[in-house]
């Protein structure tokens, strides 16, 4: 018996979803509850599960826009499963012809020969596009398996500049996935809809750099994860976030929301772009607890992971330009939150000191805001209270400086 395969629905207000690729091919045997396509929203990445086993029946291709209850593949409920000794063939072949051989050669020959690797249906369709052999792509996937990120790692990497007067101006275009289209849209509406302004400080990294080099061994030893340097800005922001209320709260319609709690949306990046997943009640997190949910929500970002539960809500965001080496930027707000820190890379910059000229590891921070609820003087005053935080992280302990708390002050 054949059952059908239908979109389920992830999430309230999406009707329509993007089939970004299926994770297994037309005729390949499935286990019950087995992800075996990737369905992309304007909110989030899903996976769709088998609800049988049997022999599946792509009915839909990749990149096609379905409705929320469309048929997109069946079950073969009645075949057999194949036996263990037996290999089971998971490479569909590619859904469009690969164009002919340019002149120059599109890819130079590497000695490494990843050839038990199989690429999935999508992974399929770029090698082929790009006359790429799977055998010199190494794949990141569930035994060895090319994912489609494999593949475009590699033709990215796929160029010889060995000819130049042969070198292809050629292009192409490619759809835009629901995911970037709202990314889209939000972006310039904070930039339309909002009295954006955007305030600049610096901050002394060296504390917490003794900090780090002195606790940090202990600290990985007792609670199993990394000390970075996101636990101290998450922890320095919920407390400056609790003395200035407006920066963690949002226009709604003529009212002021203004919220009792701190939950940070923390910027990721991901093989399918930049997401914001949200820590909640960060005021009542310890500095392992943040690192641990930092953690546990980046590995759900670089797998693809995320639900639409995990990104929706937010008080305030923090991303951090500095990996990817930026030195200074003015970070857009995600809205309908009303501020957005940035962090920048650290360097070694030249600083007075008591008169004296040393070297200090130094980062750049900024905050935009919107103008409309948060002052001029609030948002000066909540990125100072961050940098003073940083600089003496001591004070995090209890919001203020431990000796002040001995004497009473």
């Amino acid at each position: 018996m054949a059952i059908e395969l239908k979109i389920p629905s992830v999430g309230e207000s999406i009707t329509q979803v993007t089939i970004s690729s299926w994770l297994k091919a037309d005729g390949d045997y499935v286990e019950m509850d087995e992800a075996v396509a990737e369905l992309e929203s304007d909110k989030a990445t899903v996976e769709l599960n088998a609800e049988k086993s049997g022999i599946l029946k792509i009915l839909v291709e990749e990149g096609t826009d379905v409705e929320i209850g469309a048929v997109v593949a069946s079950i073969d409920t009645d075949a057999e499963a194949p036996k263990k000794d037996t290999p089971v063939a998971s490479e569909a072949p590619a859904k469009t012809e690969a164009p002919s051989a340019p002149k120059a050669e599109a890819v130079k020959t590497t000695e490494t020969n990843y050839a038990t690797g199989t690429p999935s249906p999508a992974a399929s369709k770029i090698l082929a596009e790009k006359g790429i052999n799977s055998g010199a792509v190494k794949g990141t996937g569930k035994d060895g398996r090319i994912t489609k990120y494999d593949a475009m790692m590699a033709e990215a990497g796929a160029f010889d500049y060995s000819t130049p007067s042969e070198a292809s101006r050629d292009q192409h275009r490619e759809k835009m996935s629901n995911l970037r289209k709202t990314v889209a849209r939000r972006l310039v509406a904070a930039k339309n809809e909002t009295a954006m302004l955007t305030t600049f400080n610096e901050v002394n990294m060296k504390p917490i750099f003794e900090a780090r080099d002195k606790y940090k061994a202990k600290f990985s030893e007792l609670h199993g994860v990394n000390l970075g340097f996101m636990s101290f800005f998450t922890r320095a922001c919920a407390l400056a976030l609790q003395k200035y209320p407006s920066v963690n709260a949002f226009i709604d319609g003529e009212e002021m929301v203004m919220n009792d709690f701190v939950d940070i949306s923390i910027a990721v990046s991901s093989p399918k772009g930049l997401m914001v997943p949200v820590m909640r009640n960060v005021e009542h997190m310890t500095m392992w607890e943040i690192e641990a949910e930092v953690k546990r929500l980046a590995l759900k970002a670089r797998d693809g992971k995320l639900t639409i539960p995990d990104m929706t809500g937010g008080t305030f965001t923090i991303t951090n330009g500095g990996v990817f080496g930026s030195m200074l930027s003015t970070p857009i707000i995600n809205p309908p939150q009303s501020a957005i820190l940035g962090m920048h890379n650290i360097v070694e910059r030249a600083v007075v000191e008591n008169g004296n000229i040393v070297a200090r590891p130094i980062m750049y921070v900024a905050l935009s805001y919107d103008h409309r609820i948060i002052d001029g003087k609030e948002s000066v005053g909540f990125l100072v209270t961050v940098k003073n935080y940083l600089e003496n992280p001591e004070t995090m302990l209890m919001g203020k400086d431990p000796m002040d708390v001995l004497m009473g002050l």
